[in-house]
């Protein structure tokens, strides 16, 4: 699909290869996600020179994903106005100024910079979307998707052994402005590598107006509200599986912190290897609702089996825990597949960033509707087999989606 204006300019628009634009908005995914959680990874460290708790970097998270909510549901129209090259520019100049305001170990920059950061990850999906969906063939798009979504488990793995290792040789504050410089250098390499694309000359229209357009499009199409009732309910489990993996291994099972650490690790390697597998199925079978119908299905049989948690043996609660990373963390990128292949023409960026209005949403509301429901059960296997019905809800409905054909 192209832009709006592309075809004003159709030389333009082939002038980078499908590698180089995937290789780009990959390394841009990793950088992403790097941002993100850059603070999580040395959380304690920092928040001992802050004289804070630990426990307020939930508050960050939580802060960057509103964040990006809100830039996501404009982003569309801010793709359509400057083209996706620039809107990715402006993503990596955000995290940029975010990791900046982060070393200044000042709050209120701290909070300034999280916003920053958030906006700029809001940003970053739609326009790489609109990048992607130029070049992409048909027979190709759930797996070359999948490959860019596969910067966001590896943007994890690299915060959370980058800056740990910088902290125990160098100040954090230092670690952090040497993590500034990925976002300038991948600037740098999108300029070099998609200098021709053209800058899109859309008619302007109000941000307000454009998340209005979107968002009723969205609610008349059949698929695409599927698909964001999907990422709501697929991004509640993914976070919701990140972030109490560990706790739910040495509360309820008995692990020490070091070993549950060393499998929410292989869960995260295990959601990267998982989004491109899912990919390639998506592309062999044709159908990128029916695996989406599949993942929910293995999803909420996993989250189901974690209610016995504590009766697994050893090796099996790890084979659950790592199958969950590649299923739970494994749909962003056949969704956001689906999404570009149901999009009207000329607003794959615009739809994406609508689309994942209700993703961001998930991210937030999941993992503190799981905390309320460990709060009245007292137990995490509770927890995990009441949020397998957003497994199965999502068998339903991308099922349904599939079978209506558009």
């Amino acid at each position: 699909m192209s832009d709006l204006t592309a075809a004003s300019q159709p030389p333009a628009r082939h002038a980078s290869s499908l590698a180089q634009t995937l290789a780009a908005a990959t390394l841009i995914q990793i950088v992403a996600t790097a941002s993100v959680l850059a603070l999580t990874a040395i959380a304690p460290t920092v928040a001992t020179d802050l004289g804070i708790g630990a426990y307020w970097i939930g508050y960050q998270i939580s802060l960057i994903y509103t964040a990006g909510m809100f830039s996501s549901a404009i982003a569309g129209t801010l793709v359509q106005r400057f083209g996706p090259i620039r809107i990715e520019q402006a993503a990596l100049v955000c995290f940029v100024i975010g990791f900046a305001g982060i070393a200044t170990a000042s709050i209120p920059l701290i909070v300034l910079a999280s916003l920053f950061i958030g906006i700029g990850y809001g940003l970053n999906n739609p326009a790489a979307s609109e990048m992607l969906s130029r070049v992409t063939p048909h027979t190709k798009r759930n797996l070359v998707f999948s490959l860019k979504q596969s910067g966001v488990p590896l943007g994890g793995i690299l915060a959370s052994f980058a800056f740990p290792f910088l902290s125990r040789f160098i100040d954090w504050h230092l670690a952090l402005m040497i993590g500034a410089f990925a976002p300038l250098l991948t600037m740098g390499l999108l300029s070099l590598t998609h200098a021709a694309e053209p800058v899109t000359a859309s008619a302007s229209r109000s941000l307000l107006r454009g998340l209005i357009e979107e968002q009723s499009a969205i609610w008349r199409h059949t698929r695409l509200r599927a698909l964001s009732a999907l990422g709501f309910a697929y991004s509640a489990m993914q976070l919701s599986v990140s972030a109490f993996a560990v706790v739910a291994l040495v509360h309820d099972a008995g692990w020490s912190l070091l070993s549950a650490g060393t499998v929410a690790a292989a869960m995260q390697l295990a959601g990267a290897m998982g989004r491109i597998f899912w990919g390639v199925v998506a592309d062999r079978i044709g159908g990128g609702f029916v695996t989406l119908s599949l993942l929910g299905l293995l999803g909420g049989l996993g989250y189901a089996l974690l209610f016995w948690l504590s009766d697994l043996p050893t090796a099996v609660q790890v084979i659950v825990f790592v199958a969950m990373g590649a299923v739970t963390i494994g749909w962003n990128g056949v969704l956001l597949a689906e999404v570009a292949h149901n999009a009207p023409e000329g607003r794959v960026g615009a739809i994406t960033g609508g689309v994942l209005v209700y993703t961001f949403i998930g991210v937030i509301v999941g993992p503190s509707s799981f905390a309320a429901l460990y709060a009245i059960t007292g137990h995490y296997g509770a927890s995990f087999l009441i949020f397998s019905l957003f497994g199965f809800g999502g068998v339903i409905v991308a099922w349904q989606a599939h079978r209506s054909g558009g």
